[in-house]
């Protein structure tokens, strides 16, 4: 499956995982490895889970003895002793029972929490071209749904399974050692029942699919709109969004719907296969009984294994169906493990020069981004940064500035072309390697719903208070965090939400300035301040900058004018090269945008000169 394709659509573009859908549990085979760390306690669970099968098989014998020799000599004695002997054996089955309850479903939870971090583990490594064309609220629902599925199938429905199977196997057995010629007819009718069976359980997983990825679609949405409250609310689209949601919803009503009504129907029509064949059966045996050639102890204890054998597997169909729904979680979880990262580290990775120099280079690069290959972004994109120099990158929108830092930050790779840095190919470099000699000041910044100081401390966990602080107070940030009710260990909330936009910029500088990476990366990193913040934190810029490689994307000028050289793109290539006043002299493209958007600044600049 590639990257860019949709997660919904995986089935169509793996022939052998829709050939493998035809096996309704094969996919819940993926997750034995998991089982496999915990044997000490998959044992006991299968040791209690036998022993409560076992003790159950037990019973029907016991039945027999007290009917065919208690009650016949009315031995009371003999019956006291055997019902002591029931009462042993009902405890016994209370303990094992109790015990296979407490392993198999704390085995579930083990298995799901693995589940769950691995997953999760592997889709932070994803490359970001796997999320342009993938909704996070629907890889969250796997994360979350399908595991609590599978967790259900792990626990309480594997359990079942098994027991019912043993329990079944061995009252057939206990059946032929009673009397064969009954069982013979019991056992000729299994086939008959259990063909239907697996063929309705196919039906039932594809429907249970189907079900998980409507939901997984409402799950989408939700989280989307969530997270956009404001803009909903701004636009008075409160009904719109309700309306939208509720028809997802009803989607996901549907295919479960389907989903319960197969489930159902697979319920119904085992028990009735089962215990019709079953009554059929027993009919025949009361007659032997009548024509004195078979006890009644023994068709009681016939009858008792019969129940057995008909009550397992009419558990078993409804088992079936929870495994087969609990199967096309497995696959959708499957494809997620299955997805390969596009930008991956080298397998002959090339370590960089000690100590670092910050030197950059782009060669001949060009690109164009997965979901529109269309449409090329970078043109045989080519210049230097030289260590300790400030480039400032100027263009107009869609000109290519911030897929420069994308690709320098190897989100994505070029489709031609080479990326240096200290002289070594970004593709023949470890990922953490180079990325560490990266810091980046986002236009959009990320604040995570953690504390002021995890955020600033972003991975950096080791970072003490006292260096967190210090990023702070020079990136202009220690004022406002000392005013909060708990300063430092003050929650932001979800997405910084209870900071101004200047606030989390200021943040986010401070995480670069902990950070000291040679090569500082700034993306429009002033443009969500006031001046009086603006000429703050460029003062803590400066700093920054020093002894820095600093590549710089800016629509103010204030960054700009200080730049050792300004370049300028359009339609992803390098269109002019200069400093502030060669380029306003030239009168090109750069003389332009000055005019039009910083010809305020530019008549301040001007009248300095």
């Amino acid at each position: 499956m590639k990257s860019e394709g949709k997660l919904s659509d995986a089935s169509h573009t793996q022939p052998a995982e829709t050939k493998a859908r035809g096996k309704a549990l094969r996919p819940l085979g993926r997750l034995l490895p998991y089982l496999s760390r915990y044997r000490r306690m998959v044992g006991l669970a299968t040791f209690f889970l036998v022993l409560a099968a076992a003790t159950t098989l037990a019973l029907p014998l016991a039945v027999r003895r007290m009917v065919d020799h208690g009650f016949a000599s009315a031995d009371g004695h003999f019956i006291n002793n055997y019902f002591g002997m029931l009462l042993v054996l009902a405890t016994l089955l209370a303990v094992a029972s109790a015990m296979r309850y407490y392993y198999v479903i704390t085995i579930g939870e083990r298995v799901v929490a693995d589940l769950r971090r691995e997953v999760f583990s592997h889709i932070t490594r994803l490359s970001p071209s796997f999320y342009d064309v993938n909704q996070s609220g629907e890889i969250v629902s796997r994360l979350t749904a399908d595991t609590t599925q599978i967790k259900s199938a792990f626990g309480s429905a594997a359990s079942q399974a098994l027991r019912n199977t043993i329990l079944c196997l061995g009252a057939m057995g206990m059946m032929i050692y009673t009397s064969p010629k009954l069982s013979a007819l019991v056992l000729g009718a299994i086939p008959l029942i259990v063909f239907p069976l697996v063929g309705f359980g196919r039906s039932v997983r594809k429907r249970s699919r189907n079900a998980q990825d409507m939901l997984a679609q409402s799950s989408a949405f939700a989280s989307e709109t969530i997270g956009a409250t404001r803009t909903v609310q701004a636009f008075s689209a409160e009904t719109i969004a309700s309306s939208r949601y509720g028809g997802t919803v009803e989607n996901a009503y549907g295919a479960a719907r389907a989903s319960i009504k197969a489930r159902a129907l697979l319920t119904g029509f085992g028990i009735l296969l089962i215990f019709g064949s079953i009554v059929g059966v027993l009919w025949y045996g009361a007659q032997s009984v009548l024509s004195g050639t078979m006890t009644a102890g023994i068709l009681g204890q016939f009858v008792l294994y019969s129940v057995i054998v008909a009550s397992s597997l009419g558990q078993l169909s409804e088992v079936w169906g929870e495994l087969s729904a609990a199967g096309g979680a497995a696959e959708r979880l499957s494809e997620l493990l299955q997805e390969v990262p596009a930008i991956r580290d080298s397998e002959t990775p090339v370590a960089l020069p000690a100590p670092p120099r910050g030197e950059v280079e782009f060669e001949q690069v060009s690109f164009a981004y997965p979901a529109r290959v269309s449409a090329i972004t970078l043109n045989s994109l080519s210049f230097k940064v030289k260590s300790g120099e400030t480039v400032a990158i100027v263009g107009p929108s869609g000109a290519g500035k911030s897929t420069i830092f994308s690709l320098l930050m190897r989100f994505y790779d070029p489709s031609a072309g080479t990326i240096k840095l200290d002289g070594v190919d970004l593709r023949q470099a470890r990922l953490d390697d180079f990325r560490s000699r990266l810091a980046i000041v986002p236009q959009d910044v990320t604040i995570f719903a953690a504390s002021i100081h995890d955020n600033i401390a972003f991975g950096m966990p080791d970072a003490t208070r006292e260096a967190v602080r210090a990023a702070a107070v020079a990136a202009q940030a220690d004022e406002f965090i000392s005013k909060l009710d708990q300063g430092y260990d003050t929650l932001a909330g979800e997405r910084g939400i209870t900071l101004s936009g200047g606030q989390r910029q200021r943040i986010a500088i401070a995480r670069a300035i902990l950070k000291d990476a040679p090569v500082l990366l700034l993306d429009e990193a002033t443009s969500a301040l006031d001046a009086e913040s603006e000429t703050l934190v460029q003062k803590a810029l400066d700093g920054l900058m020093q002894n820095r490689t600093t590549l710089v994307i800016a629509h103010r000028l204030a960054t700009v004018l200080k730049a050792d050289r300004i370049l300028v793109l359009e339609a992803g290539k390098v269109v002019e090269e200069g400093t502030h006043q060669s380029l306003v002299a030239q009168g090109g493209l750069y003389a332009k945008l000055a005019r039009l958007q910083f010809h305020d600044i530019e008549h301040q600049s001007a009248s300095a000169l």
